[in-house]
């Protein structure tokens, strides 16, 4: 895939069917923040749901680097976190 095709398709799945399917992602991400803040006992951010997600995509990556959609949602979860 080109930077544009990984770029696009990122775009289209962020602003796409997960909104349909997960909701808004600034409200899916406090939700997981909340469930993760339990699990950790310690106040957990959007943003650093946003951060995690992304390195459970960098170390997929270290495994699998022609992993294309590990590429497209690494992106995804930056702009996301960017965004946040």
């Amino acid at each position: 895939m080109t930077r544009d095709e990984i770029l696009d398709l990122a775009k289209q799945l962020i602003n796409g069917d997960r909104n349909d399917d997960y909701g808004e992602a600034s409200k899916n991400f406090d939700d997981i923040a909340q469930i993760w803040g339990v699990v950790l006992n310690r106040p957990v951010t959007r943003k650093e749901v946003a951060l995690c997600m992304a390195g459970v995509k960098m170390a997929r990556l270290a495994k699998s680097p022609d992993h294309d959609d590990s590429w497209v949602d690494l992106c995804g979860y930056a702009a996301l976190g960017g965004e946040f």
